[in-house]
């Protein structure tokens, strides 16, 4: 966001990431080689630690926490609190039955932290029903579990791992597009733009294309949902990927089909949580959230969404409010609308 927030334009996240690749760091390079290889299993821990420690009483969490952060540093460790949520699932899914009309690369962001609303299956299952309610097809790439867009090595400057994680990632979208004949759908801003700075390094002579999930939502589905009840108000949060990526015009047209009011704080700018620097430093997140929550709080939203994992935790930390990603929420209003032919369509069962 300080690109676009700079009148020339300067890219200093670009500047800081060339930085971080300069620095010699041999033993952080191939621990985070070795999770690229085996990143299915990573993502899976995580999310079972957040589960495990989601049943056990917050402060017996915290203070074993804390003294490890104390002893390892800060920047090592993330810092447990309570508003986290519970591990989120597998992403795989069986090859459908018909022909797929696109490839859904479905964010690992989502296995490690849970939907905010225990009775939601989460934004994978949401983007499969409304796909589903329409009659589209989709495709999730095999090994999906071991995938991911490279965003975080690719942030904190550690080569080996990233070019791991780049070619094992290439390959599986080359295949499931049929070497770049279907699109590429992803429910997570951050990995959306991060899937796009991944293929840019392919070299092939059909481009893979990239686009979010609010933007196909947008386009493809909106238009197709039969008539349903919508929240009488919402508090939506752009991301600053939805931002850079000039999505937000998209962003709010799922937002106008979630709510009869859709209120963007005057306040709005980057959350701060920042993939995990807003676990490594939750003080990053309050101070970049301090207005804006003040914002939200006078609003009085019936609903509060965004289009990124991350950050809905962000902006739930910042307000005490649980917020989902937009998807969710339309999945949820229309699902009991009067059902159509598109319904008849079955959805690949999770495997």
């Amino acid at each position: 966001m300080c690109q676009t927030a700079c009148p020339v334009n300067i890219d200093t996240g670009s500047l800081v990431k060339s930085l971080r690749r300069a620095q010699p760091k041999p033993v952080q390079n191939a621990v985070w080689n070795a999770a690229a290889k085996n990143w299915g299993t990573v993502t899976r821990g995580a999310g079972l630690a957040l589960t495990v420690v989601a049943s056990v009483p917050t402060p017996l969490v915290q203070a074993p926490n804390q003294a490890v952060r104390a002893a390892l540093g800060a920047d090592t460790v993330p810092l447990y609190s309570p508003e986290l949520p519970r591990g989120g699932a597998s992403r795989r899914r069986a090859a459908p039955a018909e022909p797929a009309e696109a490839v859904y690369f479905p964010a690992c962001v989502n296995t490690m932290f849970g939907p905010a609303d225990a009775a939601s299956a989460g934004v994978q299952v949401s983007f499969e029903e409304l796909c589903e309610r329409v009659g589209i097809i989709l495709v999730v790439p095999p090994g999906i579990d071991g995938l991911c867009c490279g965003t975080p090595w690719a942030s904190k400057g550690l080569v080996s791992g990233q070019a791991t994680m780049r070619e094992s990632t290439l390959a599986a979208l080359r295949l499931a597009t049929r070497d770049g004949e279907l699109p590429i759908i992803c429910d997570a801003s951050s990995c959306t733009e991060g899937l796009r700075a991944t293929i840019e390094s392919d070299t092939s002579d059909r481009p893979l294309r990239v686009m979010d999930a609010v933007e196909f939502a947008a386009a493809r589905i909106l238009p197709e949902l039969p008539d349903y009840p919508k929240l009488e108000s919402l508090a939506l949060h752009p991301t600053c990927s939805s931002t850079r990526m000039g999505i937000n015009d998209s962003l709010r047209a799922v937002a106008d089909g979630v709510a009869e009011r859709v209120d963007i704080p005057d306040n709005w700018g980057c959350c701060g949580f920042a993939g995990d620097r807003g676990m490594l430093h939750p003080e990053l997140t309050a101070s970049a959230t301090r207005a804006q929550a003040a914002d939200v709080a006078v609003m009085e939203a019936t609903a509060h969404a965004s289009c990124n994992r991350t950050c809905e935790l962000g902006m739930t930390r910042a307000t005490d409010q649980p917020y989902r990603h937009v998807l969710e929420l339309l999945a949820d209003l229309t699902r009991g609308v009067p059902r159509t032919e598109h319904d008849l369509v079955a959805r690949p069962a999770t495997v």
